[in-house]
């Protein structure tokens, strides 16, 4: 099968409340089909949600590796995230995250695999019961299930917060995220940061609403039973993978999933922590990749 290039093609969809969700895709069916290549219309589409304070840049490798064995793929920009818009009224719940994922996928209009990493992987459990399994056929959970480890997720917020009023430079933005992720190595220049931060009056600022941590009682991260019974619902495949080193999915927790979702299979990647998709992506896309094509 001939496949396209590497880099995927920037484009728009609908979310609930008509806001703009940007997403990047590879290998779309109707530009495949017009250009007359190949395209095996039997296999499903890949939806990837990423994390909160994250954005669609963080599945690019992985993206690009689904893409060459064919697949379509599209990375989404989650509300108040990225070159999404931003919630007029700062809903960020996970009911309206879900209402937008349900929208990208009637907008898809094929059978589709989830993947959410945190904030994104609550979403798809959600979305998933939703949207029935002919159209979400398969789910995979990065490093997230309904029975989280508050520590964990409080640090991502006390992270999140603490850099609120931005950076000097790209070099203290780095600094931070290096303190943050000790066990990811850190890189060479820092000019990859900015696909997440953006410059304004002369300091960089992480590129998602404030608003998301900052309405009070609305926490995206809750819901526990109402996501937990959803999943136990689900009868597609379910893939939960986890970063050893997380301190946000504890060993206990995926024990617990794994007995209330019999359907569900479990990967542990141990190089990785909560942020498993960049902190080993090699090992995540392979694993991603067998479970999606099998």
């Amino acid at each position: 099968m001939s496949t396209v290039s590497s880099e995927p093609t920037t484009v728009t969809f609908r979310g609930a409340e008509d806001l703009a969700l940007v997403a990047d895709e590879w290998n779309n069916p109707a530009e495949a089909a017009s250009s007359g290549r190949d395209f095996d219309a039997s296999r499903p589409s890949v939806l990837m949600l990423h994390g909160g304070g994250q954005n669609r840049f963080s599945w690019k490798k992985t993206g690009q590796t689904l893409a060459s064995q064919g697949l379509h793929v599209v990375a989404l920009d989650s509300r108040g995230h990225g070159d999404s818009d931003r919630s007029p009224d700062a809903n960020y719940t996970v009911e309206a995250l879900c209402a937008d994922t349900l929208a990208v996928l009637r907008q898809i209009g094929r059978p589709t695999v989830l993947i959410g990493a945190s904030m994104g992987g609550l979403t798809g459990i959600l979305a998933s019961r939703q949207a029935g399994p002919e159209l979400v056929t398969r789910l995979i959970l990065v490093d997230v299930v309904p029975r989280y480890e508050k520590d964990g997720s409080a640090r991502i917020r006390e992270f999140m917060f603490s850099h609120v009023h931005g950076f000097e430079s790209l070099e203290q933005a780095a600094e931070a995220v290096a303190a943050y992720l000790p066990h990811r190595t850190k890189p060479r220049s820092p000019e990859g940061l900015k696909k997440n931060l953006r410059h304004r009056h002369g300091r960089w600022y992480w590129h998602w609403d404030p608003a998301f941590l900052t309405k009070p009682n609305e926490d995206p991260f809750v819901r526990v039973e109402q996501l937990e019974q959803a999943a136990i619902e689900l009868t597609i495949p379910i893939l939960l993978i986890r970063g050893k080193l997380s301190d946000v999915v504890s060993e206990e927790a995926v024990q617990d999933f794994l007995t209330k979702v019999p359907n569900a299979e479990f990967v542990e990647l141990p190089g990785a922590g909560h942020t498993a998709a960049g902190d080993d992506n090699d090992a995540f896309s392979e694993v991603v990749a067998q479970f999606v094509l099998r």
